[in-house]
């Protein structure tokens, strides 16, 4: 009915046709809000709509009065469109990113087209495609089993039923039955548990089950971070306080007689002007620049909080093989029974037989050499298999599979049921101590032995000696079977062990001792061998004398107090399960500690959810992590869980920067035209100046502090504490103080211009205070880039930030210069002598900010 062929899949042509007719294989998104309703919505704010009022208020006034004055109320309403511009600008520059986000985290699918097996966007997805999909998978489209082996799926998503539901692809349903009921088939948005299966996709899209209730998740709305939402807490309190401030202004010039109308516009646009009502969008901004860098270098933040919290980590608990090593195993050893064998002899080669026979590997010939696929463990005994004269090419058909028990990390082991020349053997793979208990005899130079506890002994201790040297082992058993439903693991016989080595990742060293100096605690999670991770461990300096290792089985003979206790100086974890990483990530919680968790299995998905962090593997990790994780690592790398730290502080440092920026201009516009107020001076600056220094000045360079390179030191300072405010180590004193700075230097300007040009002139010292203030602004922007005196940061290093202050300063010197823009904004032109006391005024903040640098700040 679906027009498709078992054995070879859709052809990509026929895929291509089918594409278009039922569209790509993926949920509607919630409809976006239009670009015009985005723009209005800029002016949903209580003080720019009083603006909006008195704006007419004031065309209207200049009719009656007969003046026709309209410029001022003109270029006022200008202004806030503009700003309603560069606000819709913003948003959609953040949503893109977003976006773009969503598309490096979208999930994949194994599909046979044209008789090959190939990895394809699962929004690529039609009718008729024959998919493949094992534990860990997230189902990517309803489909109809074709075959199955021990499958197991989560339909929690779907049905709400937290049970895991069989599935059986021989099993024949009535074609009427619920969908929950249907056991030979899977569901689109449903997570593999268990076994693997060859499945045919009947449904995609808004066509599958999860599609039918698909608008129910469309109303779902994007959280703010917890930051956002701090933020704007802060925002409408200090607005409370600015409302207060023009309040009073509008109180003194009414009491001052300096009229009703123009003293209600100076009040508002003061409010305008100085409310921090973009806070949280330039929080967005920042973030969603952040994460894009962190994109390129290899860490996909799927959860904005995430980048707030990864400044903060304190633990890094990660897996070994893969993100600590290279993930590029190699047989070193082969040993049986009676100890180590030669590579090439006949008994290591049965041995490596075995172990390819019970296998999920695949290998593909070209030319003469064979390009292995899978498990990097199982690959390496294909290899080594074939280095033996082995004929890999074939084991599916030379030694047919009747039954398989898949791998599980709670089991250790795999194990399958094949045709061996005449007769049935069950083998099995696995953790040498899971596969030894279950041994009741060995072979040795090809005849069998009763497996004594002096030989179980023997080769328990070989095996510690194997582990001891960094080798992961793998331990290899087998029995007759007597038909194709004797596949229980038991009274097997002992054929030896596989050791193969993993070696560190060259660049993993340099990562545990950055995290060291970082105040970060590295800690190694591993199913391996005790011996073998304490060999990793030490060589990459995560263990050191002082420090202890543990096993799982010691972890379970803990209760969670005596945890907590032991946790403190454990950094290595052995043979674990994806239980026990939840505990040692509780554990470890309980101690106060924020923590990162690496995982990629279906099983590590609890222990993802509970860590403050958690760290799917791009390459190795199952959709189910990476569907449960905070951040994907897409070169399962170790040393990028520690540079995206890094840049976690780093875009942190940058919000902070921009916030500081912000805030500290805000309360200077205020306390300037407040403290004229106060002191019964005339406005230093009129409504139309006040909203285009807001305009010129607090866009560009926040957005440019963004965009700020990360200090040297970053990586040396104590992790950010989660108890510590925003604004602690006196953030708020420096804030204050600046903008008194600002408002002084403003005011000063105003008088000198009005006072000490002859007669008093109220238009000159308007016109140095608005550029005054301005240029102070601008200079202010510069002196929040670093921690660091600018010629140790580099006075050109950040070249957003040059290129804003180049853009506001010809902007703000066009506003004087140019005779009609001149007399817009209510200003007079400037002698060479006025502009010099307005560049020493604006400077004034940055000069003593920058000497305050050297001075206090720790040297670099």
């Amino acid at each position: 009915m679906l027009k498709s062929n078992i054995n070879n899949g859709l052809d990509e042509q026929a895929a291509k046709i089918l594409l278009k007719t039922h569209g790509e294989n993926k949920l509607q998104d919630k409809k976006k809000v239009s670009i015009v309703k985005q723009f209005f919505g800029q002016f949903s704010d209580f003080c720019v709509i009083i603006l909006f009022i008195a704006c007419i208020i004031s065309f209207v006034t200049s009719i009656l009065d007969g003046s026709r004055d309209f410029i001022e109320p003109a270029v006022i309403l200008l202004i806030v469109v503009l700003n309603a511009v560069i606000g819709v600008f913003q948003e959609r520059r953040a949503e893109r990113a977003l976006e773009a986000l969503k598309k490096l985290s979208a999930p994949s699918a194994n599909v046979k087209r044209n008789g090959k097996i190939k990895k394809i966007p699962a929004s690529g997805l039609v009718p008729g495609d024959v998919i493949y999909l094992e534990s860990g998978d997230m189902v990517p489209a309803d489909a109809r089993l074709i075959s199955s082996n021990g499958l197991k799926v989560s339909e929690s998503a779907l049905t709400g039923e937290s049970e895991a539901c069989e599935k059986d692809a021989n099993s024949v349903s009535a074609a009427d039955c619920p969908p929950a009921d249907r056991k030979n088939m899977i569901f689109s948005s449903t997570n593999v548990l268990a076994g693997n299966c060859t499945a045919i996709v009947t449904q995609t899209g808004m066509e599958t089950q999860v599609g039918k209730i698909a608008h129910l998740l469309a109303s779902e709305k994007s959280p703010q971070t917890p930051l956002q939402l701090r933020l704007e807490k802060i925002g409408k309190t200090l607005a409370v306080g600015a409302l207060i401030i023009c309040a009073a202004v509008f109180l003194l010039g009414v009491i001052r007689r300096s009229g009703i109308l123009s003293s209600f516009m100076l009040s508002v646009s003061l409010a305008v002007a100085a409310i921090p009502e973009g806070l949280p969008a330039i929080v967005t901004i920042v973030l969603s620049m952040g994460v894009q860098i962190m994109a390129k270098n290899n860490a996909i933040i799927r959860h904005l909080p995430a980048v707030e919290t990864l400044g903060a980590a304190t633990v890094i608990c990660s897996d070994k093989t893969g993100t600590l090593t290279q993930n590029k195993m190699t047989v070193t050893k082969v040993c049986s029974a009676s100890g180590e064998l030669s590579m090439n002899s006949s008994e290591a080669c049965k041995i490596l037989l075995y172990g390819s026979i019970c296998n999920n590997s695949h290998v593909i010939k070209r030319g003469k050499k064979p390009i292995f696929g899978g498990d990097p463990t199982e690959t390496a005994i294909l290899s080594a298999a074939f280095d033996c004269g082995e004929n890999v090419f074939s084991l599916d058909s030379d030694y047919p599979r009747l039954h398989e028990t898949p791998f599980s990390s709670e089991k250790k082991y795999m194990s399958t049921l094949n045709t061996v020349g005449n007769k049935k053997l069950l083998i099995v793979k696995g953790a040498p101590e899971v596969i030894l208990p279950r041994c009741s005899k060995a072979e040795m130079h090809g005849s069998d032995s009763a497996l004594t506890k002096f030989l179980s002994s023997k080769i328990s201790e070989q095996n510690s000696r194997m582990a001891a040297q960094g080798l992961r082992v793998i331990a290899v058993a087998f029995r007759a079977a007597s038909d194709p439903s004797d596949y229980d693991e038991k009274d097997l016989t002992f054929a030896g062990l596989i050791g193969m080595t993993d070696p560190p990742r060259p660049e993993a060293a340099k990562a545990v001792a950055t995290c060291k100096k970082a105040g970060i605690i590295p800690v190694m999670i591993t199913g391996d061998h005790i011996d073998t991770a304490c060999a990793i461990a030490g060589q990459l300096g995560i263990l050191e004398s002082g420090l202890t290792a543990m096993t799982g089985a010691e972890l379970d003979s803990l209760s969670d107090s005596e945890l907590c206790d032991k946790i403190k100086k454990c950094r290595v974890f052995a043979r674990v399960s994806p239980e026990h990483k939840v505990r040692i990530v509780k554990a470890f919680r309980s101690c106060g500690e924020i923590v990162a968790m690496t995982g990629d299995g279906v099983n590590d998905a609890p222990a993802l959810k509970a860590a403050d962090i958690g760290c799917a593997m791009g390459k190795s990790g199952t959709d189910v992590a990476k569907n449960a994780a905070d951040m994907i690592l897409t070169d399962d790398n170790f040393a990028t869980i520690v540079k995206a730290v890094a840049l976690g502080r780093g875009i942190f440092d940058n919000i902070k920067k921009a916030v500081h920026f912000l805030l500290g201009t805000n309360i200077g516009e205020i306390l300037a035209v407040f403290a004229a107020s106060v002191l019964g001076f005339a406005p230093p600056l009129i409504p139309i100046q006040l909203l285009w220094v807001n305009l010129v000045t607090d866009s560009l360079p926040a957005m440019a502090l963004g965009t700020e390179k990360a200090e040297k030191d970053i990586m040396t300072r104590r992790p950010i504490s989660p108890s510590k405010g925003f604004f602690s180590d006196g953030l708020w004193i420096d804030i204050s103080l600046e903008g008194m700075l600002i408002g002084t230097v403003t005011v000063l300007s105003f008088l000198i211009g009005s006072k000490m040009f002859g007669t008093e002139n109220v238009l000159l010292g308007r016109t140095m205070a608005f550029c005054t203030i301005s240029f102070c602004e601008i200079a202010h922007a510069v002196n929040m880039r670093s921690s660091l005196p600018l010629f140790k940061a580099g006075f050109f290093s950040n070249r957003a930030m040059t290129a804003s202050v180049i853009i506001c300063s010809l902007v703000q010197a066009s506003a004087v210069i140019f005779p009609p823009l001149a007399d817009v904004f209510g200003v007079t032109s400037l002698s060479a002598v006025q502009w010099l006391i307005v560049i020493c005024l604006s400077v004034i903040p940055l000069v003593i900010g920058e000497a305050g640098k050297i001075l206090f700040t720790r040297k670099a």
